[in-house]
């Protein structure tokens, strides 16, 4: 076949939308007409951004689709996996960079795989937190699926680890923090990662900061056969499914995405995976794999004890034993940051087998003025706070053996009798009829006291309440072996 012309190669350009008239004209006027050498004038079109490297070798093939996804202009392909491409794109609109993940074509024709797709979409666009990656769009039709996010300079996880092997302990703990956080924000809301890897965590090149993608994958049912587990594609979907199937906890079980977490930070701070890898999706099942996962501190000796404490505590493989909430485990990683960087005197507050432990309280209440206001005078004295809007969250999260938080709050102001129902069937579940629980009732559902199933760790109060009288009530319910709440301020 003959070299391709200046002209032809522009046509070709033209046709597929890449170039414009005026474009065009710039061009010859720059390379002194259209007879112009066709090396030069490829080399042309990419010094003046009309076209990438990317575009122009897909145009040399003579591929005539992929450059467009409704608005967006595809510039280059930034990664791919077994399930989706993903592209970094400018929308011809306005001119805004993104990044744009596309159903495979093969997968595109199957429609359960497309409605998991968008389902994966639509959940990660409901959050917004700085430590996860931000999804603007979700479209599907019948020729393609493509969610739009933002583009994020940086690496992810994964490659940063190839290229430096591991990362000092304080760096290492910050990004695991970054990462907890995420996660916490999502758990409050009732959403569990189900995906997460090293790959599924971008660094940011401004600030360092970590931020999560991918979240809400369908995952493997953990009770799925060998059979149907051979035919998976997605390995982190296999480690899930089989720390599920050893651990006996259900498939959405939030302490499943700390696990992982946990295996992230022990592999940042001493260079080598935390369970043995292996290609043998028989293999990634066996409960063995996880037993035989070496403690950091025989892998790497000189490794901070405190970090080392953080990541066995994530990493148990009773997930009982494990923290319950990422909340608590941020809490642990912000006092080894804390020591590490020398803000702690030297010394991390931990006791013989562990970190000080800090009480935590989870509120329910959709509001979100409420919300921060309860927050952020809990938080001032010392208490870790959880928040969910849904009030069959704690109950949901709760077994014989855990419980999300040291004391439940039902507030009643935005769920009104739902809240009331909801602490009064948490009384009722073996699992939480011990668990101190407090029904917060707003001043005009002060009358419903009688309603509600109280005793000697079950209470009710009325709003407006002071911090002052929320505290006795706590030290009331959960009192903490010597010592008394300050409830100054």
């Amino acid at each position: 076949m003959s070299e391709l012309t200046s002209e032809q190669i522009a046509q070709m350009a033209f046709d597929r939308d890449l170039l414009d008239e005026r474009d065009l004209r710039e061009v010859w006027n720059e390379l002194g007409g259209r007879e112009g050498d066709p090396h030069q004038f490829q080399q042309l079109l990419v010094r003046r951004g009309l076209v990438t490297n990317y575009q122009l070798k897909r145009l040399m093939r003579g591929e005539r689709h992929g450059y467009f996804y409704g608005p967006y202009k595809v510039q280059y392909k930034l990664g791919s996996g077994t399930f989706a491409r993903v592209y970094r794109v400018e929308d011809r609109n306005t001119k805004d960079i993104r990044a744009l993940k596309i159903l495979r074509p093969e997968l595109q024709i199957e429609p359960e795989k497309r409605e998991e797709f968008v389902r994966e979409g639509e959940l990660g666009k409901a959050l917004r937190h700085p430590n996860i990656v931000p999804i603007y769009e979700v479209v599907s039709d019948a020729h393609y699926s493509y969610i739009v996010m933002e583009f994020i300079e940086g690496q992810n996880l994964r490659d940063n680890l190839k290229a430096h092997a591991r990362f000092e302990p304080l760096k290492a703990t910050k990004l695991a923090i970054d990462i907890c956080r995420g996660l916490d924000y999502a758990f409050q809301r009732g959403v569990s990662h189900r995906d997460l890897k090293s790959s599924n965590v971008l660094i940011s090149s401004i600030g360092q900061q970590a931020k999560l993608l991918d979240f809400g994958l369908a995952g493997a049912d953990p009770d799925a056969s060998d059979e149907e587990l051979e035919k998976i594609e997605n390995q982190r979907t296999i480690d899930y499914a089989a720390l599920e199937r050893a651990t006996g906890v259900r498939k959405d079980d939030s302490r499943s995405d700390i696990f992982f977490l946990g295996c992230i930070y022990y592999q940042m701070l001493c260079g080598r995976p935390a369970l043995e890898e292996t290609r043998d999706r028989i293999a990634r099942m066996s409960r063995n794999r996880f037993e035989a996962m070496q403690p950091i501190l025989k892998v790497m000796p000189n490794v901070s004890r405190d970090a080392a404490l953080v990541v066995d505590k994530s990493t148990h493989l009773d997930p009982v034993k494990r923290y319950q909430t990422p909340a608590e485990m941020l809490t642990d990683l912000l006092t080894v940051s804390e020591y590490l960087s020398g803000a702690g005197n030297g010394k991390a507050r931990h006791k013989e087998h562990g970190l000080v432990k800090q009480r935590s309280v989870m509120i329910v209440e959709p509001h979100g003025q409420l919300q921060d206001s309860l927050r952020k005078h809990l938080k001032h004295h010392g208490f870790r706070v959880l928040v969910t809007t849904d009030p069959q969250r704690p109950a949901s999260l709760s077994s014989e053996n855990s419980s999300p938080a040291d004391c439940v709050i039902f507030s009643t102001h935005s769920l009104g009798e739902e809240a009331l129902d909801a602490f009064n069937s948490f009384g009722d579940m073996p699992a939480t009829k011990e668990l101190p629980a407090i029904l917060l009732l707003d001043a005009k559902h002060g009358g419903w006291t009688q309603r509600a199933k109280t005793n000697e760790h079950r209470a009710t109060v009325t709003t407006p309440i002071k911090m002052k009288g929320l505290l006795a009530l706590f030290e009331k319910l959960m009192p903490v072996e010597g010592k008394t709440l300050n409830a100054e301020g």
